[in-house]
């Protein structure tokens, strides 16, 4: 037996010179895989049983959540050693190279490695590649570097969040590790090999998906931490890791609606006057929003009395309205706030490094609440309580969520829990955390907040991420729905998007109207519906003091653009209220499941190869295929229908068998969409 590997409990343990290696069960089908060249493995003080992750303090389990033990088989030998988990199975050669495989035996990952370390295992190779690279940052922890095979060149990978780019399918894709304004860093994947795979580290980093070598890497980090697990199709996978990582809670009922917003109400009456609009129209409305820059000075926390003079007023009425009332918040300190210097005191912003202590300056110099620190946390909540929440604000816009920084020196921000390059991923998460937890404090239940980013695991903080500050192109729509998709193949289920797109978007323009129009229909089947923007023109300075010095867009509700636009989507916003029970339906499914609301096609139809290729389409839930209209002009498109099933078109009534292509028409009123087998529209 080799004295290499050893059995601790149902661990794994592999050690060659400075390295420590674990294996273990963590969940069904599943296994996580930590490496350190530290002293000890960090966090193992902890001990498995009792450390809760981040829910219990221990920030060391980032993203996972303690599991039950799993029965497992560890065998060592002379020439290696495996660990089997139901469906998975891991083993290590005696030089230290990783190999993962299914229940039948297939590979499904394998640890690139090419070294001189035993010519007889046949491993020599000049390169001197390492597949585990620790490179030490002189005086610090280490740079990391993991690296994998390709096991098959059709290999398929979908999930890591949002980005930028119109790819639903990321195999080839670069990806960086890091959280900015409109990209989402979450790193869960699904392979179409079978597999699913988080990168357990909130580092700043790397994910590089190339032909031949999949590359995982961390700036600084004090070790190597992921999660993998087997499964027979995308619903096995997604709800295995949902297990690991918490879900949803069950969204409350008014959020299945429709939101209204803009960029932004200035004042308490123009808010009122909106709201008293869409009831006096007889439209159906679920929220509206009290935007940014509503406080006196970033960091305040609370209304501006000159704009917003009676907030407990306006309140009950928009609740007389049946009217849920969100509220921005901001994570800026501004210098002149009168919050500033006990925080700054109490050690409850984060640092810079170098230069002069800002982090951004919009609107004034300020620095972000620390999220990491618990204490920062407690404070930043006890204000909102008092200024919001004990007035009947139930639901928050946590924004700025990333955090955004005006320059994203990401080595020149230091949180309480470490360098932001080391742990700064994980800010989103912890800035839900902190109304997360207050609000359940206070006794409620369904807690939901809109957050501009997230973490592996903000779904079970109650995190509603939107897709960001994006332009109002058609560009910019394909973008956001290969965003939208990722994202909930990433378990972030909870989705949703500026509709029209945040900047531009002239109101009396016709192509803008087309714009709106298409993006208003696919808002319809979003997981929340929300129509945002920062229209132009822009609007006059209503005062001078507080948030005033910031600026308002052009009117954005849904009668602003011109009656064909109206019409149009008054059609839309009673549909949505048509399928409120459906989404209700799925929201239950995300909340017990962590089934995406909104999926691609492979997820319902695993076995039609066609379905793993489309991706200008998606499932609404198992009933109902969506195919937006994403190019300007377009009047009709080419619809692929899963092989399967028998599909209804929900406008016309005409039925298709599945397993081809069909050309459906889309005139500017009507988004192409599909029943299965025979379910009811609506």
């Amino acid at each position: 037996m080799s004295s290499l590997f050893s059995k601790e409990g149902n661990r794994l343990v592999y050690r060659y010179n400075a390295e420590k290696l674990w294996i273990e069960d963590w969940g069904e089908n599943s296994l996580r895989v930590r490496s350190t060249k530290m002293a000890e493995m960090p966090g193992a003080e902890s001990g498995r049983t009792i450390s809760g992750g981040l829910d219990a303090g221990n920030a060391d389990e980032w993203a996972l959540l303690p599991q039950k033990p799993c029965h497992v088989d560890i065998n060592i030998g002379g020439d290696g050693a495996s660990i089997r988990n139901g469906a998975i199975e891991a083993r290590i050669s005696k030089i230290g190279q990783i190999q993962v495989y299914n229940s039948r035996g297939e590979l499904l990952l394998n640890e690139y490695l090419r070294s001189r370390l035993d010519i007889k295992d046949r491993t020599y190779s000049s390169l001197e590649l390492e597949a585990r690279e620790f490179r030490p940052i002189i005086g610090g922890d280490y740079e990391i570097t993991v690296r994998f095979e390709s096991v098959s060149p059709d290999e398929k990978i979908y999930g890591m969040g949002q980005y930028q780019h119109s790819w639903l399918n990321l195999k080839g894709a670069d990806l960086e590790l890091a959280q900015r304004n409109s990209q989402a860093s979450v790193p869960f994947m699904i392979s179409s090999l079978g597999y699913g795979f988080l990168w357990n580290n909130p580092a700043v980093g790397r994910a590089c998906f190339g032909k031949n070598i999949t590359t995982w890497e961390a700036r600084s980090s004090k070790k190597i931490d992921y999660w993998i697990t087997a499964g027979n199709n995308p619903a096995e996978i997604e709800e295995a890791y949902a297990r690991a990582s918490g879900t949803v809670p069950m969204m409350p009922g008014y959020a299945m609606g429709f939101w209204q917003c803009k960029l932004r109400y200035q004042t308490q009456e123009e808010l009122l006057e909106v709201a008293r609009g869409y009831k006096k129209r007889g439209l159906p409305i679920s929220v509206i929003v009290v935007d940014f820059f509503h406080w006196p000075y970033q960091g305040e926390w609370k209304f501006d009395p000159v704009y917003w003079p009676d907030p407990d007023a306006m309140i009950a009425e928009l609740k007389a309205m049946d009217i849920e009332l969100m509220v921005s918040i901001w994570p800026t300190v501004d210098r002149r706030s009168e919050n500033w210097r006990e925080m700054l005191e109490q050690g409850l912003l984060i640092r810079t490094e170098r230069g002069y202590g800002i982090n951004t300056d919009f609107q004034g110099n300020s620095l972000y609440y620390d999220a990491t620190n618990p204490e920062a946390r407690s404070y930043v909540w006890e204000k909102a309580k008092r200024n919001y929440y004990d007035k009947g604000v139930k639901i928050f816009w946590l924004d700025e969520a990333e955090p955004e920084y005006s320059v994203y020196d990401f080595d020149n921000y230091r949180y309480h829990l470490g360098p932001d390059i080391q742990i700064g991923n994980v800010y989103p998460l912890m800035y839900a955390k902190t109304f997360f937890d207050g609000m359940k404090a206070a006794g409620q239940n369904n807690i939901l907040n809109l957050l501009r980013c997230a973490w592996a695991g903000s779904q079970r903080y109650g995190a509603l991420v939107w897709s960001g500050d994006i332009h109002s192109t058609f560009e910019s729509l394909r973008n956001q729905l290969a965003a939208g998709l990722n994202m909930g193949i990433a378990g972030i289920p909870w989705w949703t998007t500026d509709i029209g797109g945040f900047f531009g978007g002239e109101v009396t323009d016709p192509r803008f109207h087309e714009l709106l129009v298409r993006w208003f229909q696919w808002g319809c089947f979003c997981p929340v519906m929300r129509l945002h923007g920062y229209r132009e023109p822009v609007k006059p300075q209503y005062g001078t003091t507080g948030g005033a010095t910031c600026r308002s867009g052009a009117d954005n509700e849904v009668w602003s653009f011109s009656d064909e636009v109206y019409e149009i989507c008054k059609k839309y916003l009673f549909l949505r209220e048509k399928l409120r029970p459906y989404v209700a339906s799925q929201m239950k499914a995300a909340h017990e499941k962590g089934t995406p609301v909104m999926r691609p096609l492979f997820y319902d139809f695993p076995s039609d190869g066609k379905s793993w290729e489309t991706e200008d389409e998606f499932m609404f839930g198992p009933n109902y295929l969506v195919a937006p209209i994403l190019h300007e002009g377009e009047r009709e498109r080419d619809v692929y229908l899963p092989a399967g099933g028998r599909w209804t078109n929900a406008w016309t009534g005409e039925s298709h068998e599945g397993g081809g292509v069909i050309k459906a028409a889309a005139p500017l009123d009507r988004i192409p969409v599909f029943s299965r087998d025979g379910a009811v529209f609506g």
